[in-house]
This record gives C-alpha cells, structure tokens and sequence, in this order.
C-alpha cells in the first residue's frame, strides 16, 4: 500500500497579484504521484538535473545536480558506491530534491523524502540497479546503450536508494 503525503500547493503569482501571495493556499492528501496536478507530475517525467540536498558530516546540507527518477510511488536515488553522499545517506536518509522548470524557474516541485531501502549492484537485485542506471541514462542522454559514465580508473557500483515520499510543494505554472 503507498505511503500517504501532504502536497502543499503554493499561492503563485502567475495569474496576477493575489492576497498571501507566495504563501501556502492549500494542503491536499496524495498517495502516489499520479495524484499531483498535472502540471506538477509532468515535471517528474521530464529528463530535468534536479538538486538534491543531503546532510553531510558538519551538519549541513550538501547539493549535488543529479538525474532524477521515481517509480510512481517512490523516489529513486541512483549514485555510485564510492561517492561520499552515498555514506551520508546511509547516516541520514532524509533528503530535499527540488525539481525546477528550465522553461520558466518559477514553476518547481519540492519533495522531501525519506531512503528506505538500499539496493547494491553487487547484491542480489543487482539487475534491477544496473537496469534502473541504464534507464536513466537513456532518458537523460537519448543514448540507447548502457550507462557510460563510469569511472574507469576503479570497478564503480552503482547503488539504488528506494525513497518514501515525507511531503511536497508545488509551485508556478508551466509557461
């Protein structure tokens, strides 16, 4: 059953001026992400490096641009072994990806999520991780083939954190 969250749609400005402008103007419930408007839930799809925000080891948040990816329900963080957000995940799984509009950056999606499940490439889903990094490569770069951005000078593995969604904000319109 999916994880229920609190989508917090943010009063914009795109229609005009309006009282509490910038403010929250409602809460919904939503148990997937089918569930945003679509708008919103476009934005998902599209091959857009988001920001993703971890707590590194001094307390404070560390972004990274990365590709993005979800399954319907969950968040999906694919970054390599050896990298140090990888261990800071591990040590505080709460993350902050902001999803922003190129087309118009007052058109954006926040979501806060929690990493629930860790799958390795050399573990026994492996598949399923090394399939996920090729899916995204294809969706971000239009190449057909595998991932090709691993590091040649170690044997990289990839890693695959499965996020439950904690909450989101919306904000903006499209165009």
């Amino acid at each position: 059953m999916p994880n229920e969250f609190v989508v917090a749609a943010f009063k914009d400005v795109a229609n005009g001026l309006q009282a509490g402008q910038f403010s929250i103007g409602e809460r919904k419930k939503a148990a997937t992400l089918d569930d945003l408007e679509p708008i919103y839930r476009e934005l998902l799809d599209r091959p857009i490096t988001v920001s993703v925000a971890v707590v590194g080891p001094d307390g404070r948040p560390g972004l990274t641009p990365m590709w993005f990816d979800h399954d319907g329900e969950k968040i999906l963080v694919n970054t390599a072994e050896h990298r140090p957000k990888c261990a800071w995940i591990r040590k505080n799984p709460q993350i902050t990806i902001l999803v922003v509009n190129p087309d118009n950056p007052y058109h954006w999606v926040s979501i806060k999520c929690t990493a629930t499940k860790e799958l390795h490439e050399d573990g026994p889903e492996g598949a399923r991780v090394t399939a996920h990094v090729n899916k995204i490569w294809q969706k971000y770069t239009g190449d057909g083939g595998a991932y090709g951005l691993r590091d040649p000078a170690i044997e990289e593995k990839r890693v695959l954190f499965e996020c439950t969604i904690d909450r989101m904000a919306t904000f903006g319109q499209p165009g």
